[in-house]
């Protein structure tokens, strides 16, 4: 019975702390943002987590360079950009 505790008190955290890691690399990487965009005249090139309901994110559409704030009711362009611009 005190081995079964023991395995009890050691995996119970490590399946936890998986599971979190699990969920912290889903929302990171959002499955299918940057997969298969190859054919598409819109790309999202990057997208950054500003608080808990903002996003920035970078999108090329007819070879430019657009920057975008996301919210849950609002999505506004911030700038533009040429992507072939020396920096």
């Amino acid at each position: 019975m005190f081995w079964y505790f023991v395995k009890l008190l050691i995996l119970l955290p490590l399946v936890g702390g998986m599971a979190f890691g699990a969920l912290w690399l889903w929302r990171k990487y959002q499955p299918g943002m940057m997969a298969g965009q190859d054919g598409r005249s819109l790309k999202l090139l990057e997208a950054l987590p500003m608080g808990t309901f903002g996003k920035l994110a970078v999108v090329e559409f007819e070879g430019k360079k657009i920057l975008l704030s996301v919210t849950r009711g609002r999505i506004e362009k911030i700038a533009e950009g040429d992507p072939f611009r020396a920096r």
